[in-house]
């Protein structure tokens, strides 16, 4: 280590486990309070420092309940949103970042997708004390637009929470033929990475709304003609694979030209983590939910309530 993040360890130490105000770290180091600030600051960015706020909220509560026995799910989290609903995917994220680190062991491949929900996710996630660890993109990400996916970022992110190594998918997601897609999938770098990604221990996933400016919707991929088949026909997307209410792929041409695990290879990872929110995502969720995709669950109150009351609905009609 050089003298800063000497500097640095120092610093933090002081400042969280010693309870020292900064001035008095900088006293005790012999350096100014701004350069004390910046080096706690370097410290956090450098993952020496890893602050867990522990909310009853997030569990402890009826809703949480309810939501593992409707849908036989281990384990649901609530992210909690201020009223105006402001930053809900960063809330989503914030949880989702501490469910996934304690379902994460040494040695697992952890199959990730992207969006903006995964991007934050990632951003979310603190350095974790794990060997062995390999991240595997489910699905592939480049764009031909100038709508982003984060992909790269987001698997370089989590990469660098457990010290992994990346399997990477550098291809878009879906093709313009299936003839195209057959024969890339074919090659051996892709074949294997699609291979780990089916034989994942943890998958983290988010689903996607149908909406005209949905981020699939914007990526290039799509005709017109496309978007209105999909809209008249699916609720959402898993993985970039459109589903109807009944959670089946239900746009079988687009789904043969679509590169990344399917969706009974999903149903198939031991823990799969399902961390989604908002009301225009509220069918695909009880969708995914109610056809067994998802084993773990992060959502916020306000979609959590929406769906146990579709689920309900339908029961009743």
């Amino acid at each position: 280590m050089d003298a800063r993040e000497n500097q640095a360890l120092d610093a933090v130490k002081l400042y969280y486990e010693a309870g020292l105000s900064q001035s008095e770290v900088a006293e005790r180091l012999g350096l100014s309070r701004p350069t004390v600030s910046k080096l706690i600051q370097y410290g956090k960015d450098r993952g020496y420092v890893s602050i867990r706020i522990h909310d009853p909220r997030e569990a402890e509560s009826s809703l949480a309940a309810e939501l593992r026995e409707v849908f036989g799910l281990r384990d649901v989290r609530l992210a909690v949103v201020p009223e105006n609903g402001t930053d809900l995917v960063g809330q989503l994220g914030k949880v989702g970042a501490a469910v996934l680190a304690e379902n994460v062991n040494d040695g697992d491949t952890v199959g990730v997708t992207w969006g903006q929900t995964m991007y934050s996710v990632a951003r979310n996630l603190s350095r974790q004390e794990r060997s062995g660890v390999e991240i595997i993109q489910l699905k592939g990400g480049v764009s031909y637009t100038t709508r982003v996916t984060n992909d790269f970022e987001t698997i370089t992110l989590f990469c660098n929470a457990f010290g992994a190594f990346a399997r990477t998918l550098p291809l878009p997601v879906i093709f313009d033929s299936v003839e195209v897609k057959r024969l890339v999938e074919a090659e051996k770098h892709i074949q294997r990475v699609i291979e780990m990604g089916r034989d994942a221990d943890v998958a983290v996933f988010t689903v996607g709304a149908i909406r005209a400016d949905a981020m699939l919707f914007n990526l290039g991929y799509l005709s017109e003609t496309e978007k209105a088949g999909i809209a008249a026909r699916a609720v959402g997307d898993i993985c970039s694979r459109f589903i109807d209410d009944d959670g089946n792929a239900c746009v079988p041409q687009l789904d043969e030209r679509t590169v990344g695990i399917t969706l009974g290879d999903l149903r198939g990872i031991r823990t799969r983590l399902l961390v989604a929110g908002g009301e225009d995502k509220v069918a695909a969720i009880e969708a995914a939910l109610r056809s067994g995709y998802a084993t773990h669950l992060v959502i916020d109150a306000a979609t959590a309530g929406q769906v146990l009351r579709a689920t309900q609905q339908r029961a009743a009609s």
